[in-house]
């Protein structure tokens, strides 16, 4: 468990504004499967849903509950393309897998609405997201964008700029904005929740309370927990920050990173409607972004602050409201009733990680902030690779992903160095 993780999910609106009708009980004595899937996030989900449609026998470890690590305390925003810039992928594999990756972006927000129709999953969906500039050379910068993604990779979206800003959000902190139509936001634990419900209906066991301590690799795989062994023929890893005990390669290339949100009171829907009359999700340009969101039932949902340190902030509540009040100074009346936070893991490129240990040994994590879309169609493409079809699994797996320098001791300390720098840019820009 990563330092003050359990203090973060105590006053979540997510856990706050869900009811947990099913509960699993702990693994208890041996198991024999097809697949051990680790990790009952939305990517652990979505492959142990598609591997058990596909006639595979799967079960599921979790060792907190469902949905307990990023999958269940982000911002909610749902958006197309990754966690880096698209030219990242470019760089390395090329024109047209860098225009295949970020087609499988937009069918993993497609799969968002293919599985809630499939499977009456009530995620309070809506539709639109805004990329917000601050200060007319990221407003240039945006605008060059817009046209750049729509030339190259067919990405229509549509750019807002100052004089029409106020139209779409009441604040006079952006100088440009760009509207996607397609991404959007949702309520995420109870997405994660739906399929989960879907996951075990189709037949996928799942255990709760239930920590994989190692694994025995080879043809006949075997995962230990404390009350139990699963027996399997193939493993997927799917704990990102909270599974690198058990491959010590995967550990080093990635870090986990503390990002913190608040929950407002909830408003008079007027209110809410004229501070962001699209209801899209936010995100302005900067490196060290803030996000935000109204929710389904009005409230702001605020997110920005994070750690590369894993030491939570100070006074998270006030701290971030004085974050949320520089977007919309006349909210200074609007009472936070929820802060919390959580992990995500970071690559060092932002570039998702995915890949193989062994033959028979799967791994899903670098969603670096960007996974709430991509990890359900990671599931669905490590479900392909073990259904024998690994040719969309491969374009991800070629990614080349280095270690964070410093080893154990100093890689923290730099990346916090690190960060200083680009917050400094982002001042200065």
């Amino acid at each position: 468990m990563l330092k003050a993780d359990e203090k973060l999910t105590v006053n979540s609106y997510y856990a706050a504004s869900v009811q947990r009708t099913q509960t699993h009980p702990p693994l208890a004595g041996d198991l024999q499967v097809d697949v051990c899937v680790i990790g009952a996030g939305l990517a652990g989900i979505s492959a142990a849903l598609e591997l058990q449609q596909r006639g595979f026998k799967v079960a599921l470890l979790e060792a907190r509950q469902i949905g307990f690590g990023a999958s269940g305390r982000n911002g909610g925003q749902v958006i197309m393309g990754l966690a880096c810039d698209i030219e990242v992928i470019q760089a390395q594999l090329g024109d047209e897998a860098a225009k295949q990756v970020f087609a499988m972006t937009a069918e993993a927000i497609e799969l968002i609405h293919e599985r809630c129709a499939a499977h009456a999953i009530d995620c309070e969906w809506q539709a639109g997201y805004l990329n917000a500039a601050i200060g007319p050379k990221k407003a240039k910068t945006l605008e060059q964008w817009v046209e750049q993604m729509q030339t190259r990779y067919g990405y229509e979206q549509q750019f807002i700029a100052k004089p029409e800003v106020s139209s779409w959000i009441q604040t006079d902190r952006f100088t440009a904005l760009a509207h996607d139509p397609i991404s959007g936001h949702l309520h995420p634990l109870k997405y994660t929740l739906g399929l989960a419900r879907a996951a075990e209906a189709v037949g996928v066991q799942i255990f709760e309370g239930t920590a994989a301590r190692r694994m025995t690799q080879g043809q006949n795989a075997l995962v230990h927990t404390d009350h139990g062994t699963v027996h399997c023929k193939q493993i997927v890893l799917a704990g990102n920050v909270y599974g690198t005990h058990l491959a010590s390669v995967l550990d080093a290339r990635i870090m986990p990173v503390g990002t913190y949100i608040i929950g407002s009171a909830p408003m008079d829907k007027a209110r809410a409607n004229a501070l962001i009359p699209s209801r899209s999700a936010i995100c302005d340009t900067n490196f060290v972004l803030d996000y935000f969101r109204l929710s389904a039932d009005d409230r702001m949902i605020f997110g920005g602050r994070v750690s590369y340190s894993t030491v939570t902030p100070m006074n998270l509540a006030p701290t971030m409201k004085a974050r949320m009040l520089k977007v919309f100074p006349q909210l200074s009346d609007l009472q936070v009733q929820y802060a919390w936070g959580g992990f995500v893991d970071i690559t060092m490129n932002r570039a998702p990680d995915f890949g193989r240990l062994a033959n028979n040994v799967y791994y899903l994590q670098g969603f670096s902030g960007h996974g709430l879309a991509l990890t359900g169609l990671a599931g669905k493409l490590v479900a392909q690779a073990i259904a024998g079809d690994a040719e969309r699994f491969d374009v991800f797996a070629r990614l080349k992903h280095h270690d964070f320098p410093g080893g154990k001791l100093l890689r923290l300390p730099a990346l916090v160095a690190a960060m200083a720098w680009y917050r400094l840019r982002d001042l200065l820009a």
